[in-house]
């Protein structure tokens, strides 16, 4: 027979399959040529596969175990193995002419083993030849004798532990945390459907339903599906099946496609909470929005048909459809995030950042006019079923969270999966697809086709819509993980969705940001994620990288997005702040240096000079104060002047061309940083206790990270001590560098150190805000840079032994620290590196003014060719040096900190030493008059030689540029 045999091998992660072979054993009483005879043998008829085995194995794969088959086969004449069956059954095809091995040879068997990642006694075989059996038996493997099929079925059956019969699509056996009571069930269908008191009640659970269990009954004759509450403490107004019943009842005679309801029990005796019943609606579920198997036509249709259908929806007649008080008419989009910040509040596990920052955007950015018509909530390809044979929807399914609102946001939601990945576990999408050459209509398409189909005219803002939406569906996954927790979540991969909710959150920020920010007015409309400068740093998001610096336009629509080069091209409200600027800079600080320098080297320098404190005073009183807070951070500006980072960098630039005008202004460091800290993290009482009086300048502060015992550079290495104890924090540690720690009006430190050290690398450190008054610090002594000790403020070695701080102080909480440390670094990197742009603009200035004022050898220096060569070096290398900051700047505006990792590494290496080789140039021109105290030379070159270690090493920036690069 050539190897062709009958046989079946089955796994607990593994299974093989059984067809018939009988006729192949009638040919051989006869003479027939070998051509014709394997012809024949793999011919469709004489390989058909049996049904039993069919639906058992879909059963098996139904719940999640692993499916292989073992072949005795061989090559036919074309090359080609002889397989018969569909290899999509099996996770793994162990095939004997292609691995060289036949069975009972126990080495396939092991082989087999190996690739499902399973041991021996984990699986099961099934064959009809006592040989292979009895080598599988051997190794430990459990086996089944197939003498015959149904019985073969029943022992495995009883083996696995659940029915191998009646396959009912998309559904398994009910999870143990899921499951309902079959006899109170059995009696209320009899009662309200009818129907034979014996025979077995089948029920499984679909793994539809996040939110809302849905299960399928077969109750005699009839097919019905049960869609009940989740158990626990539910959110309020959550998970009511009573409006899912009711709108399908009003939706089904208004002519939309729904299933047929029967029932709603609202007696949570029955089965332990409210339910109702629907008929169950044969068709087809299109899981994967790609539709693969289908036609470039096929998928169109399919993607016009959901179009429809949801237009059909967006139409109904809410007065005869007696709907008119389904939901609240008007301001559906606002009402909308509320209510879902309010349900991700009440599921919150961790902080995640870009939920933050919506939660603080969206309000600010509502549609201005909003139609009312019943929308879905959760309108998908895969809430549709079709016509098996065409695309025709016969139900939308998952009503859950639908209302009366703005009919948009199912667009936008509809559209969500042109922007996911393939991979992405609760909602698959299309991002890495053509969807052209698939023929699937894009996002903009199926936005114009909505608007064709409902004849109004196009959406304009529909990127406020998709930002709305994914951070809608953040906010679910969210409860979905946090139920997970608990284990009330209803589907499988709830656990994962932690992870998602903040993918969902990215993706949200994503086009909020090139919506809402002044930066981007307008949006191109064929890539809205694409990202239009020169460096790529997610290549998973952002495939294609180009080498221009100005995003690409088209005839028929440029984007705003750009560099703002210089000072005069900022929007008119910062261009009139940067101007008053430099006049209050040209009138007050420049004057005042001298004094200021002079102060600093006099035996009263660790006293805030007066001067100081005058001129701050005045500043804020001509609105020159906290102008640092980028607005993503504060939107509704409550803080500070809601610059966006690159409007920021023009002025910040101009503060550093003066050592002592960032105080002036309430912008210096490390204020800034612990700023920021409290307006993202830090709770109302934190806020109220310490970020106001930063914020008006009465108070100053220090941030307690770096160690004299470890190698800083990596902040996962501290070793300071947190350890809880009766309702307090006791910190013990040694800490150097600790900027701004010895002034008279420092009264917080941020401090982090370790409070857990058992706990993942990066969850080991935790945060909390310490009054500097509190027993057990001590500030030893100031250290010196370059033998400047940098007074009033210095940088301070300090001595926690046993410092006692209340539990409140905790930022955020346990483990959260080095989150937050990854937070405060972000716009804080472009104000340092701004600041040696200004260090650099100021060192060039004094360098020129000096050059054509002295003669050397006969000629003025501005002559020597070694000076001209300098100042056309250091032109030139400054702007440079301002470009990239600015891109960084506009990166992070418009595409966030995370994407713009690779560009802010860069001006952490880059800016430094271009600075001191700028400021190097500049003493060199002035001679030894540059190293004294007279000028600002000196200060300069030694802060942007502090600068190279205080953010972080040259060889740490150089590193995360270099795999950020290979990773592209």
């Amino acid at each position: 027979m050539g190897g062709a045999e009958s046989y079946s091998t089955w796994h607990y992660q593994t299974g093989l399959h059984i067809w018939r072979d009988e006729q192949a054993l009638d040919e051989a009483n006869f003479s027939v040529p070998v051509d014709s005879f394997l012809s024949e043998l793999t011919s469709s008829q004489m390989s058909k596969q049996l049904p039993i085995m069919t639906e058992a194995l879909a059963c098996i794969r139904a719940e999640g175990l692993k499916t292989a088959v073992l072949s005795n086969n061989f090559y036919l004449n074309s090359g080609m193995s002889f397989f018969p069956l569909d290899r999509n059954q099996f996770d793994v095809v162990i095939e004997s002419c292609r691995e060289g091995i036949c069975k009972p040879d126990p080495r396939i068997y092991m082989l087999c083993l190996e690739r499902l990642g399973v041991q021996p006694n984990e699986s099961i075989f099934l064959d009809d030849i006592g040989e292979n059996l009895k080598a599988a038996a051997q190794l430990g493997i459990e086996t089944v004798k197939v003498d015959d099929p149904e019985t073969a079925l029943k022992e495995l059956e009883t083996y696995l532990g659940f029915p191998l019969r009646g396959f009912v699509p998309h559904t398994s056996l009910v999870r143990p945390t899921m499951e309902i009571p079959k006899d109170p069930l059995q009696q209320y269908l009899e009662e309200v459907l009818g129907g034979p008191k014996t025979g077995p009640l089948i029920v499984r659970q679909f793994s539809h339903g996040q939110s809302n269990p849905t299960y399928y009954i077969k109750f005699g004759d009839r097919h019905l599906v049960l869609r009940k509450k989740p158990p626990g403490k539910l959110l309020p107004s959550a998970h009511a099946v009573e409006r899912e019943y009711r709108i399908l009842k009003a939706l089904a005679e208004a002519g939309v496609p729904v299933p047929k309801v029967l029932a709603l029990c609202e007696d949570s005796s029955i089965i332990g909470t409210p339910f109702y019943l629907m008929e169950y609606c044969t068709g087809h579920i299109y899981k994967d929005p790609s539709l693969p198997g289908l036609e470039p036509g096929q998928r169109r249709a399919i993607y016009i048909a959901m179009n429809k259908v949801l237009c059909k929806i967006h139409s109904v007649d809410l007065k005869a459809a007696g709907l008119e008080d389904y939901g609240k008419h008007g301001n559906y989009v606002q009402r909308q995030v509320q209510t879902w910040t309010k349900q991700y509040r009440a599921t919150e596990t961790h902080a995640i950042p870009a939920m933050e920052r919506l939660i603080e955007w969206l309000p600010l950015h509502l549609p201005t006019s909003q139609k009312t018509t019943v929308v879905h909530g959760d309108f998908r390809l895969d809430n549709l079923i079709f016509h098996p044979e065409g695309p025709e929807v016969l139900a939308v399914l998952d009503w859950e969270l639908s209302t009366l609102g703005d009919p948009i946001s199912d667009v936008a939601y509809n559209c969500m999966a042109h922007y996911l990945p393939s991979h992405f576990d609760l909602l698959k999408g299309l991002r890495e697809c053509d969807v052209i050459q698939l023929g699937i209509p894009t996002a903009e398409e199926y936005f114009r086709m909505y608007c064709e189909h409902m004849q109004i005219p196009p959406i304009e803002n529909w990127n406020f819509y998709m930002a709305f939406s994914f951070f809608r569906v953040a906010a679910i996954l969210q409860g979905v993980y946090k139920r997970s927790l608990t284990g009330q979540a209803s589907s499988a991969t709830a656990e994962s969705g932690g992870k998602q909710a903040e993918r969902m959150a990215n993706l949200a920020w994503n086009f909020a940001t090139k919506e809402g920010f002044r930066v981007f007015k307008e949006f191109p409309d064929a890539k809205p994620l694409a990202r239009p400068y020169s460096t790529c740093t997610q290549p998973e998001a952002f495939p294609r990288r180009n080498y221009v610096t100005m995003a690409p336009s088209s005839p028929a629509h440029t984007s705003k997005a750009h560099l703002i080069l210089s000072p005069n091209d900022l929007p008119r409200r910062a261009q009139d702040l940067y101007h008053k600027l430099k006049k209050f800079m040209d009138v007050s600080v420049y004057p005042a240096e001298q004094v200021l320098r002079d102060h600093q080297v006099s035996q009263t320098r660790w006293t805030p000079h007066p001067l100081i404190e005058e001129l701050k005073d005045k500043a804020k009183s001509e609105g020159l104060w906290n102008l640092f807070l980028p607005l993503e951070n504060d939107p509704e500006m409550k803080y500070g002047a809601g610059l966006t980072n690159q409007e920021y960098a023009h002025l910040c630039e101009l503060m550093g061309t003066s050592l002592y005008a960032p105080e002036i202004f309430n912008c210096s460091a490390p204020d800034t940083g612990n700023m920021e800290v409290l307006v993202r993290y830090g709770t109302e009482e934190q806020k109220e206790r310490w970020l106001q009086p930063l914020l008006d300048g009465k108070v100053r502060s220090c941030f307690a990270m770096t160690e004299p015992q470890v190698a800083s550079s990596d902040a996962t290495n501290i070793e300071a001590s947190i350890i809880e104890e009766k309702g307090f924090y006791i910190l013990n540690g040694h800490k150097w560098w600790i900027s701004g720690a010895l002034d008279p009006r420092c009264q917080l430190c941020v401090f982090m150190g370790k409070t857990d050290p058992e706990a993942q690398r990066h969850k080991q450190q935790s945060m909390l805000l310490v009054p500097m008054d509190t027993p057990g610090i001590t500030v030893t002594r100031p250290l010196s840079v370059f033998g400047e000790e940098d007074p009033p403020a210095g940088h301070g070695e300090i001595l926690f032994e046993n410092v006692q701080v209340p539990k409140e102080n905790i930022l955020l909480g346990p483990g959260r620290g080095f989150e937050i440390a990854q937070g405060r670094l972000g716009p804080g990197r472009i104000h340092h590196c701004m600041r040696l742009i200004g260090y650099s603009e100021r060192a060039l200035a004094l360098m020129k003014g000096r050059v054509t004022s002295r003669v050397a050898f006969g000629k003025p220096l501005a002559e020597q060719g070694t000076i001209l060569e300098d100042i056309a070096k250091s032109r030139a290398e400054i702007e440079q040096a301002r470009l990239l900051v600015l891109k960084a700047a506009l990166l992070m505006d418009t595409v966030g900190n995370k994407t713009a990792a690779l560009e802010i590494a860069m001006i952490k290496m880059a800016v430094p030493l271009m600075a001191l080789r700028v400021i190097d140039r500049a003493i060199q021109a002035f001679g030894a008059a540059g190293l004294s105290n007279d000028y600002p030379l000196a200060q300069f070159f030694a802060w942007a030689r502090a600068l190279r270690l205080a953010d972080g090493p040259d060889e740490v920036h150089r590193t995360a540029v270099a795999k950020l690069e290979l990773k592209r």
